[in-house]
């Protein structure tokens, strides 16, 4: 097997072991909260972004702007979202998080790192040392990557 062939399967196997842990926890968080998959990528949208409309989250969703709308309603009912006047534009609506919808999404994100740590602890700290410099080269490459596409 080559070097590269042997990178690209290694790198594949932690990423399904990565993510069946990390997405575990995260769904055991938003079963807890009542919330779905759309409404926690709408929490996100919002906490990496600026305000946006109904028709942003619809169109990040893949939806209409009646579900999207319909999805966001209920989003503010929890009191995570706050829909208020776009100050350019009086007839639209923009979306922000709420502090507590900040709150509860870091809730969640501590979910996932939790599981993390946990591993990190059955590593020596030799072998850390040896993941913090492969994972930096990783992420490094991995974010240029993601500029240029």
């Amino acid at each position: 097997m080559s070097s590269e062939t042997q990178f690209n399967q290694t790198l594949q196997d932690w990423s399904e072991v990565y993510m069946r842990h990390s997405f575990r926890e995260f769904k055991q968080f938003m079963d807890a909260n009542g919330l779905s998959l759309s409404q926690v990528m709408t929490l996100f949208r919002l906490y990496h972004g600026s305000p946006c409309g109904v028709s942003e989250i619809g169109t990040q969703l893949g939806v209409t702007n009646a579900a999207s709308s319909q999805l966001i309603d209920r989003l503010v009912v929890l009191g995570l979202i706050e829909r208020t006047e776009n100050p350019s534009d009086r007839r639209a609506k923009q979306l922000t998080l709420t502090r507590k919808g900040k709150t509860v999404l870091e809730q969640g994100i501590d979910s996932r790192r939790k599981w993390m740590e946990t591993l990190t602890t059955q590593l020596t700290p030799e072998v850390r040392v040896t993941v913090i410099a492969a994972l930096a080269v990783l992420t490094n490459c991995a974010a240029r990557f993601g500029d240029e596409a």
